[in-house]
């Protein structure tokens, strides 16, 4: 064959790929989540290059309105990456060679928070629990005065298990041992209070694919003053060059000098996720995820199933529930998506097949929306074999 006629081989091959036209999806997993109208029209608006003033502004804009959802008067910054790009940021940035890094580890991302301190050649020291399972005030100081590490990390909202861990007891034992406190706040920015300056949170990651109701791309940042302080304060460099968050910082809010090329529809995208929960107002939005997963708890314990985690430690926004005893959860999840359209995840490591986690989230957080979801669950339950 010669040139030509592969070029034209070639040509005709791209002839036969489809407009693409993606399924019709309601995304109750744990992430992605919906997507507001406003944002996907925001993602095609034109862009502009990454040192243009208006994107500078786009960004200061971002910063700004990130720090009411954070709850935060400190600093915010934007990671252009997902939100493992956040959490690898915080521990290349916040470990050196030998720091001692605690963790407390009762899900799947509590023990990526691990892998990640170790290829930095952290010494890591892990207190663990079941997955689903919360530490108490007690066991939190216990740990720290223990141990007395320089980096304390938690999951704020462990996506792989639907448990809430509060932080108080969590910061205020790491600032008393002199140690920084990081939280991983993925699946509750947006949906759920962080309350970082009131926590005492000094490093916080997320992302905007969950309780933003953006599409995956970037991960919002708040670091607080001490912890800014640590990082100028650090004479050993960061391993991560894209990740030094010095140069994140500069780039962003002081000198705007090129670190990286951002993505640009990203931001457009996320600034105006953050306008419409701040014309909702975050605490409207707060109470509004709470009284959707009170109907939905209600009417998943009236199928007779039950909750994997207590009342008092659940995530508002992401519901764990039991696989009924006789019951394919793969099977259930097909169907559901195959004659609903509905997505929702299963459970893995130690609760795989054992849970189904179900995301209720963004513009699905309405309680039609619940009632819907709920119809359709418990007639696929019923298919599967699953008696009501």
């Amino acid at each position: 064959m010669t040139a030509i006629e592969q070029d034209k081989s070639q040509e005709n091959s791209a002839l036969h790929f489809s407009a693409l036209e993606p399924p019709r999806r309601y995304l109750f997993g744990p992430g992605p989540t919906m997507v507001h109208p406003r944002v996907y029209e925001a993602l095609s608006k034109p862009i502009v290059g990454h040192l243009d003033p208006y994107f500078i502004q786009v960004m200061g804009d971002v910063q700004q309105l990130l720090k009411t959802g954070f709850g935060t008067s400190g600093a915010t910054l934007v990671i252009s990456g997902t939100g493992s790009a956040g959490m690898e940021a915080a521990v290349a940035n916040f470990v050196e060679p030998g720091t001692k890094f605690a963790v407390f580890a009762n899900g799947y991302f509590s023990d990526r928070l691990t892998e990640m301190a170790k290829r930095h050649d952290a010494n890591v020291v892990r207190f663990e629990k079941p997955w689903g399972e919360t530490f108490t005030e007690d066991e939190a100081r216990e740990f720290i005065r223990r141990e007395k590490p320089k980096v304390v990390a938690y999951v704020h909202a462990e996506t792989s298990t639907g448990a809430l861990q509060s932080g108080q007891a969590i910061c205020a034992a790491a600032h008393d041992a002199g140690a920084l406190a990081i939280a991983d706040c993925v699946t509750s920015l947006g949906g759920v209070p962080v309350e970082f300056d009131q926590t005492g949170i000094d490093v916080a990651y997320s992302c905007t694919q969950k309780g933003l109701s953006c599409p995956p791309g970037l991960s919002p940042m708040a670091i607080s003053a001490r912890a800014m302080d640590w990082l100028r304060a650090r004479t050993f460099p960061v391993r991560s060059w894209y990740f030094d968050l010095k140069l994140i910082y500069d780039y962003s809010t002081v000198s705007h000098r090129y670190h990286h090329t951002a993505p640009i529809s990203m931001f457009y995208a996320l600034r105006e996720a953050l306008l419409v929960i701040a014309e909702e107002g975050i605490e409207k939005r707060w109470e509004r995820h709470r009284r959707c997963h009170k109907v939905f708890v209600k009417g998943i314990e009236a199928m007779g199933l039950h909750m994997h985690v207590p009342e008092a430690h659940r995530i508002a926004t992401l519901n764990t529930v039991g696989v009924p005893k006789g019951v394919d959860e793969a099977k259930v999840r097909k169907r559901l998506l195959d004659e609903a359209g509905i997505e929702i995840a299963g459970g893995f490591g130690p609760l795989a097949g054992k849970v189904f986690r179900i995301g209720v989230m963004g513009p699905l957080a309405t309680e039609d929306n619940v009632q819907f979801f709920l119809k359709e669950f418990k007639r696929t339950l019923s298919a599967e074999g699953y008696s009501i």
